[in-house]
């Protein structure tokens, strides 16, 4: 019997630093959720958010209630879309077109104002690693258990301005159970809950970058842990009780060659000793190697989906004068698909050197980047139904039009799929495993706010328990039919034991950019350097008058 599965989708956003506008944000994600969606209408379980440039540079390194504002508007826009989407709520063409400005002028009628009241997704988590942010929603959040948090830095000086957080929680089907972070991987049933490792990230921009966005990629797979790996390291290395044991040994191996006279005997009595020696001694490593697998993204138990900025282009060169753009017109030479086969991260994945062992629904988007809006209507009213829609846009000259955007995934072990869209059938010679069953990979639609397009995935995710998912890593790396590595059966990368250590050094240094940014660049700042200019005044204002007069 096929397990149950999870309703995700993942929706991944380069903000351009910009406040979202949640009417128009809900507009177009209302249609996305109608996509290829179950016909019962029933709403994804899960919805994550990869956010990249979420905002100014003094709010995203600060963080924290400085971002309240940038990221509230995500569940803002996911809740109005969830509603309109469930009850069918459709404007009507007058209404779409000259909306009725409420108290604060932004074009949102009474009704819209009580839907915004209604909440069918709550806030499970949200964190950000500098610009880059990943939230976390579900219908119901007394199914997510067991939350777990990472986020390694790879951009200047190891700051944030690049860089990639993760979440890992147990999934659990019933919503009752207290869950633990050992208990759960003795579960070894399907049906009922499953383990699922998200990452947001942002890696390096600008054409020629192509080694240091691979690079990047190897320090999540080093770096981006659930706990701090030094102290799995220390505890390896500090077993006096096991020295002390093997000393023990040593001595009593050799007061028996002393004392024993036949030869063959000894000899046996020395083989069984060193083969139990090496024996303890694999084991441990063994076991070592085990604990620090399960700290990373490819945690042998765990599903694994990796959106964001990935920033891979079609050219390692800027576009000279003239170059042939992509277009949308299907009969045509330039049709964006005509350059698909120049992708960067197909050719490095393909080739072994980036999102190793990762599977990719079928990418029949245009590309998401680099856009720029053109015209803007006269009027208010028309302004904000001309957001709504698809706006009037080019592709910016300096950059050639490349799919940066992009949401991929570990299939099941032993599933056979090889990421293509959807209803696959499983392989492996039989195998009931079933496959992450795609239901819709696409982009939305240009937004004012953004020079990219963002990219929505949505999936059907088998409900697959941690014990059972090891066995099957387990199964698969055996398997002599595997073309694809997984890294959850053998990390690519060793882990870095002293990731945790630099993180906190980083956090410190984007700590001060960014209270200097937000004092220098903002209302905020304006704010308490007036307030400490008048404070200096008052006090040398009352220091002058309580001051004695001085005797000539």
């Amino acid at each position: 019997m096929a397990p149950s599965t999870l309703d995700l989708m993942i929706l991944t956003f380069n903000c351009a630093k910009n406040l979202i506008d949640v009417d128009v944000f809900a507009h177009h994600l209302k249609d996305a959720l109608g996509r290829n969606g179950p016909d019962d209408g029933h709403l994804p379980d899960i919805v994550v958010f990869s956010l990249q440039e979420i905002a100014p540079l003094g709010y995203s390194f600060v963080g924290g209630y400085f971002l309240n504002a940038y990221l509230s508007r995500f569940q803002d826009a996911l809740n109005l879309a969830a509603v309109r989407y469930h009850d069918g709520a459709t404007p009507s063409p007058s209404s779409s077109t000259s909306p009725k400005p409420d108290s604060d002028g932004n074009g949102e009628s009474g009704d819209g104002q009580r839907e915004r009241h209604r909440q069918p997704y709550k806030l499970v988590t949200a964190r950000n690693v500098g610009y880059t942010a990943i939230v976390m929603l579900a219908r119901d959040p007394a199914r997510v258990q067991d939350l777990q948090e990472a986020e390694v830095r790879f951009g200047t000086a190891d700051m944030g301005n690049k860089g990639a957080v993760g979440l890992r929680c147990l999934y659990n089907q019933g919503g009752s159970g207290t869950g633990s972070g050992t208990g759960a991987g003795d579960d070894d049933g399907d049906g009922a809950q499953t383990e699922l490792t998200f990452v947001a990230t942002h890696l390096a921009a600008m054409e020629w970058n192509l080694a240091r966005r691979n690079a990047d990629w190897a320090a999540i797979m080093r770096a981006l842990t659930f706990a701090d790996p030094e102290a799995a390291v220390a505890r390896q290395q500090k077993k006096p009780q096991k020295q002390r044991k093997q000393q023990e040994r040593q001595q009593e191996r050799q007061q028996e060659r002393r004392q024993t006279e036949t030869c063959g005997l000894l000899r046996n009595v020395d083989a069984d000793a060193d083969a139990d020696d090496d024996d303890d001694d694999d084991d441990d490593d063994a076991a070592h190697r085990r604990e620090l697998h399960s700290l990373s993204i490819f945690k042998p138990s765990s599903h694994l989906f990796v959106a964001g900025d990935l920033n891979y282009r079609i050219s390692t060169t800027p576009p000279p004068p003239g170059a042939p753009f992509p277009d949308e017109d299907p009969a045509s030479d330039k049709h964006y698909m005509r350059f698909r086969h120049l992708d960067q991260l197909t050719r490095e994945r393909d080739a072994g050197r980036t999102l190793h062992g990762m599977s990719e629904a079928d990418v029949s988007f245009p590309p998401t980047y680099k856009y720029k809006v053109t015209g803007r209507p006269a009027s208010d009213a028309a302004a904000a139904a001309h957001r709504r829609r698809e706006l009037t846009w080019h592709f910016a000259p300096h950059r050639y039009p490349a799919w940066t955007d992009r949401i991929l995934y570990l299939d099941t072990p032993g599933s056979g799929h090889g990421g293509g869209s959807g209803g696959s059938s499983s392989g492996g010679g039989g195998s009931s495993v079933p496959p992450i069953v795609t239901r819709a990979y696409e982009a939305l639609p240009v937004m004012e706010t953004s020079d990219h397009r963002a990219v929505f995935w949505r999936a059907d995710v088998p409900l697959i328990g941690p014990g059972r998912m090891r066995a099957l890593v387990a199964g698969s790396a055996e398997s002599k039919g595997q073309t694809v590595p997984d890294p959850r059966s053998r990390l690519p990368v060793e882990i870095d034991p002293a990731a945790w250590g630099r993180r906190s050094a980083a956090r410190g240094k984007e700590l001060v950019v960014g209270w200097a940014a937000l004092l220098s660049s903002t209302w905020e700042g304006g704010l308490a350097w007036t307030s400490v200019a008048a404070l200096t005044v008052a006090w040398w204002y009352w220091l002058s008058m309580t001051a004695e007069p001085q005797q000539l």
